[in-house]
C-alpha cells in the first residue's frame, strides 16, 4: 500500500490548525514538552502550512561595510509546516522551532530526508518568517533551536521507517482509516 495524495493533503490541512498540530505534538512528547504552557497550548504556538523565510544575504560589493546593503529575498522552505513557541502572556515568538515533514507520495528516504537537509541549509542563515495575517505584529526571527519531525503512514516503505530510525530522527505514525468511499458516502448523507 502507497502513501495517496489525499492522505498527505488531509494531515497537512490537519496539522495547518492549532489543535491538530497539538494532537501532532501529543504523539512525540519531548515536542509537546517544548509548549510553554501546557495550559494554553493553542495560544502558545502558531502553525505556518508550507513556509515562506526571508533570508537576509549582505551584499559584498560595497567598499563601505557600514553602506552595505542587507536585501531580503524570500524563498519558499521544502518543509510541509512550521510549528513556532510563543509566550501565551507576552504574545511573543520564543527560541524553539519545530520543523514538520509529512511523507510525499512517491517519496523515497533520500528524498525525505534530502528536504530536512535543505531546510537546515536555508535556516542555517540569518532569517525571518512570513508570518499568517493575524501573526504578523509578532517578530519572527531566527531561532534558538529548530528541531524536525517526520510524519510517515502505515503505507510508508519500510525502508523509509527504517531510515528515520537508524539515523535517529523523530518520527510519528499515522494512520488514516478514510476510505474515498465512505467520505463520498458522508457527503451524500450530508446533503439528505
Amino acid at each position: 500500500m502507497s502513501v495517496k495524495k489525499s492522505d498527505y493533503e488531509t494531515l497537512l490541512a490537519e496539522y495547518s490548525t492549532r489543535s491538530g498540530a497539538i494532537a501532532l505534538l501529543k504523539q512525540y512528547r519531548p515536542y509537546l514538552e517544548a509548549l510553554p504552557s501546557i495550559r494554553r497550548p493553542e495560544q502558545s504556538l502558531i502553525t505556518i502550512p508550507l513556509p515562506v523565510v526571508r533570508i537576509r544575504q549582505p551584499e559584498l560589493t560595497s567598499s563601505n561595510p557600514l553602506q552595505a546593503k542587507t536585501p531580503r529575498v524570500a524563498t519558499s522552505l521544502p518543509c510541509d509546516l512550521e510549528i513556532l513557541m510563543c509566550d501565551p502572556e507576552w504574545k511573543i515568538k520564543l527560541g524553539t522551532e519545530i520543523i514538520v515533514f509529512i511523507h510525499r507520495p512517491e517519496e523515497d528516504f533520500s528524498d525525505l530526508i534530502e528536504r530536512w537537509r535543505k531546510t537546515q541549509v536555508y535556516l542555517d542563515r540569518d532569517y525571518e518568517w512570513l508570518m499568517p495575517p493575524n501573526e504578523q505584529h509578532m517578530i519572527s526571527e531566527a531561532a534558538e533551536e529548530i528541531s524536525p519531525l517526520f510524519v510517515v503512514f502505515q503505507g510508508t516503505s519500510d525502508r523509509i521507517k527504517q531510515g528515520l530510525t537508524g539515523a535517529g530522527f523523530p518520527f510519528v505514525l499515522q494512520s488514516l482509516n478514510i476510505s474515498e468511499e465512505s467520505e463520498i458516502g458522508e457527503m451524500v448523507s450530508d446533503f439528505d
